[in-house]
């Protein structure tokens, strides 16, 4: 058991390199599993989620190495199309190699995937839409038997809801069977953009990249390449709270300024000062910053759900009353209790937190629940008086590379220990 201890109140200034995308690395290492040849995958980030992964693909019989932030994959010695079930609870994002598996080997079999506990985040998109492409899907005792016995074909798929997992899915099992699919009300996330690139890259015909309609037509094989992963916006918008939380002046390096308009707009109203230009932004913040009057979660190009717990943290020690709208997931506020014990002044009514900035928080002990909750702590604690003894931090390990030593280069207390 690992614990961060951060001594709060230090204003952060300096430059971070952000770290590739977690939510962009796991569908692309999902779809090297499609490829002749190896895919060299660069600029991956070092996370508790991307060694599962890499898990599974070995589990799968792929040779799969990972040195310096960089990922290599060959499928050819793939032999095993059964995905052990203790590797599924080890994370959410293990559902997007099941379509992964049915497009190479035509079967998989596997159990529900874990993760962090949001709220119902139930398969049945990803399933029916595979059933349309010729899947039969048998439960037994908490495991799915999955089979296409004449193949996969397109079709055409419309999502009730724009789910990520769900394209990622489709698109994943789509790249590889015989004809058109089509999806309509696809999710549109960048992530889903870089991961639609990668495909391209690797051979793929795929038409409607970035829109809500996605055309892909199936090809007889796809070649590995070498590609880099995109920059984690979750993890930039993590680092932009930070600042905005201890008043501080960060330059974000590597990042993508235009996959974070929602969020911009956020730091707009906050009264944040940022610039942008095409790989990087500069943030200036004072403190205390002005109160947000509503921010609601939203499929992208809203402000992402991911980010809603950070920005609550940032934003408790505003001057005015900031209400939160959580449209995505049901149980995203199990970080609050514990800024409460801070010294936050929230209140919670069914989907809707109303938060009222108060002058101070203060340092005490708290436990991350889940990943963009535990991130929304350590902000916290990042512009808190005295010190912050955050513990359960492997939640955190899921999406942030190293978080401790990036922030100590920019002036923050905080080291980790072994409890």
């Amino acid at each position: 058991m690992q614990k961060l201890i951060i001594q709060g109140g230090q204003r952060l200034e300096g430059e971070i390199i952000i770290q590739g995308a977690k939510n962009s690395a796991l569908p692309i290492l999902a779809a090297a599993l499609l490829c002749d040849g190896e895919s060299i995958l660069e600029n991956c980030p070092e996370l508790s989620d991307v060694y599962a992964a890499c898990r599974i693909l070995t589990s799968a019989g792929c040779q799969c190495q990972m040195k310096q932030h960089v990922v290599r994959v060959n499928a050819e010695s793939l032999t095993n199309s059964e995905i052990p079930e203790q590797l599924m609870q080890e994370m959410r994002s293990s559902i997007i190699f099941l379509g992964a598996m049915l497009g190479k080997t035509g079967v998989c079999t596997l159990g529900y995937p874990g993760g962090c506990e949001l709220g119902p985040r139930p398969i049945d998109l990803h399933l029916q839409a595979l059933e349309k492409m010729g899947v039969r899907i048998r439960e037994e005792n908490g495991i799915l038997h999955c089979s296409a016995p004449k193949g996969l074909h397109g079709t055409k798929i419309h999502l009730q809801f724009p789910s990520v997992g769900a394209t990622e899915n489709i698109l994943l099992a789509a790249v590889l069977a015989e004809g058109e699919t089509i999806i309509v009300n696809a999710a549109r996330e960048p992530e889903i953009t870089d991961l639609i690139h990668y495909l391209i890259s690797c051979g793929a015909k795929i038409t409607g990249i970035g829109c809500s309609t996605i055309r892909i037509q199936g090809v007889k094989k796809l070649y590995g390449c070498t590609y880099r992963i995109m920059p984690d916006r979750i993890v930039t918008a993590t680092w932009l709270a930070a600042a905005a939380m201890t008043g501080g002046t960060l330059r974000l390096l590597h990042t993508d300024a235009g996959s974070l308009e929602g969020i911009l707009d956020v730091l707009e109203q906050m009264h944040c000062s940022y610039y942008c230009d095409d790989t990087s932004i500069f943030i200036s913040a004072r403190s205390p910053v002005h109160a947000v009057r509503s921010l609601k979660t939203m499929p992208y190009p809203g402000f992402p759900t991911d980010a809603q717990a950070i920005f609550m943290a940032a934003l408790c020690r505003a001057e005015g009353t900031s209400v939160f709208e959580e449209t995505i997931f049901e149980n995203r506020y199990r970080h609050v209790d514990a800024l409460i014990r801070m010294g936050a002044d929230i209140q919670i009514a069914g989907r809707a937190a109303v938060v009222h900035g108060v002058k101070q928080l203060h340092g005490a002990p708290v436990s991350a629940t889940d990943l963009r909750g535990g991130a929304a702590l350590l902000v916290a604690a990042l512009g808190a008086q005295g010190e912050t003894v955050l513990t359960e931090i492997s939640h955190i390990d899921r999406g942030y590379d190293n978080p401790e030593k990036v922030l100590s280069a920019v002036g923050a207390d905080i080291r980790r220990v072994s409890s």
